[in-house]
C-alpha cells in the first residue's frame, strides 16, 4: 500500500486532534509544530478533512480545529480512503491484466484495509500513551 505524504499528513493531524484531551479548537500551528508538518500544507489537508466530516473548524482569537467526531469513531482506513481515493481503483491501476499472482495481491489488500478499518484513532492514542509511559526513566536515589 502507498501512502502519500497528504494521506500521512492527514492522518498525524487526526491524531493530534485525537490526542487533545480537552474540547477547545487546537490552532492549526500548534498541530504543525508538533506533527513537523508544513503550515500552508496542513490548512489545505484539514481544510479537505473539514469537508469530508472528520474536522470541524471554529473562528476567532479562540479558534481552531477539533474532530467533528468521537475519536473511538474514526477509523484509520475512512481517512485513507477519502484522501487517498479507494483502494479498489488503485489496484486496478496497478494490475490491469489478470497474473497469476491476481488473488494473492486482492487477498493481501483485502487484509490491509481490514487491519486499516480497525484501527481507530481512539485506539492509536491510547497504545501511543501506554507505549511512552512504559518507558518513563526513575532518577530517584
Amino acid at each position: 500500500m502507498n501512502v502519500s505524504v497528504k494521506g500521512e499528513y492527514a492522518l498525524q493531524a487526526i491524531f493530534d486532534l485525537a490526542s487533545q484531551s480537552g474540547s477547545d479548537p487546537v490552532k492549526i500551528a500548534e498541530i504543525a509544530r508538533r506533527q513537523q508538518i508544513p503550515q500552508k500544507f496542513l490548512e489545505l489537508i484539514l481544510a479537505s478533512l473539514k469537508q469530508g466530516g472528520f474536522v470541524e473548524s471554529r473562528r476567532g482569537a479562540e479558534g481552531g480545529y477539533l474532530l467533528a467526531r468521537r475519536p473511538e469513531s474514526i477509523t484509520v482506513g475512512e481517512v485513507l480512503r477519502f484522501v487517498e481515493g479507494r483502494q479498489e481503483e488503485r489496484s486496478r491501476q496497478r494490475r490491469q491484466a489478470e497474473t497469476p499472482l491476481s488473488d494473492l495481491w486482492e487477498r493481501v489488500d483485502k487484509s490491509i484495509d481490514t487491519v486499516l478499518d480497525n484501527a481507530t484513532f481512539a485506539q492509536l492514542v491510547r497504545e501511543w500513551a501506554e507505549k511512552h509511559s512504559r518507558f518513563v526513566p526513575n532518577w530517584e536515589i
